[in-house]
């Protein structure tokens, strides 16, 4: 599916960072960062552009193949990894930050990817998501009809517990993306720190 979504000449969800993502780096340490689910480089390139060494992953090569050509655009260097979340290493204290924006996640794959987050974070760093919770079904612009595979403040507490949430809050925002993210939305977003 997801091939087939990035494999046109058009970005999928366009060209620009995503805005909570825009406003809210700051609170991610200078270092690496990895974007997981970053599809056609938007993130990636973004944070790359910040000064950030950014590991792009995602299980579509099309997509990666168009976020390598939007670092060239861009004069930036990102390293892309071509992988099943399922299956990647997200390895030990590796990362300054992790950043996932709209990545869709069934309960089997939360309860696989969420421990590789704990355990990939170093002390001091950061996870930042925006995901769509189950209220977004009855908006419809955006984020596919699985309320499974959304994300709540009750989930993102109990997965990161023992973190120091900066942000939690779920809200209705208008989310412009390209033309698969695009109207009125209902969201999730955190920024939480990994104290240990």
């Amino acid at each position: 599916m997801w091939d087939e979504r990035y494999g046109t000449e058009a970005y999928a969800y366009g060209k620009a960072a995503n805005t909570f993502l825009a406003e809210h780096f700051p609170a991610i340490p200078q270092g690496r960062v990895l974007s997981i689910a970053e599809g056609e480089g938007r993130n990636a390139v973004f944070l790359a552009r910040h000064g950030y060494a950014v590991t792009a992953v995602d299980s579509s090569a099309i997509g990666l193949e168009k976020a390598g050509k939007l670092a060239r655009e861009n004069g930036v260097e990102i390293e892309c990894i071509h992988a099943d979340l399922a299956s990647f290493d997200f390895g030990e204290q590796q990362w300054d930050g992790i950043v996932s924006i709209f990545c869709p996640m069934p309960s089997a794959l939360k309860a696989v990817v969420f421990p590789k987050i704990v355990k990939g974070l170093k002390p001091g760093g950061i996870f930042l998501l925006e995901a769509y919770t189950p209220g977004q079904l009855e908006y419809g612009t955006g984020g596919g009809k699985d309320a499974d595979a959304m994300m709540t403040q009750a989930i993102l507490s109990r997965e990161l517990h023992g973190f120091v949430f900066q942000r939690l809050q779920e809200v209705e925002r208008e989310v412009v993306e390209g033309a698969y993210h695009t109207g009125l939305a209902s969201v999730v977003q955190a920024i939480a720190a990994n104290p240990n």
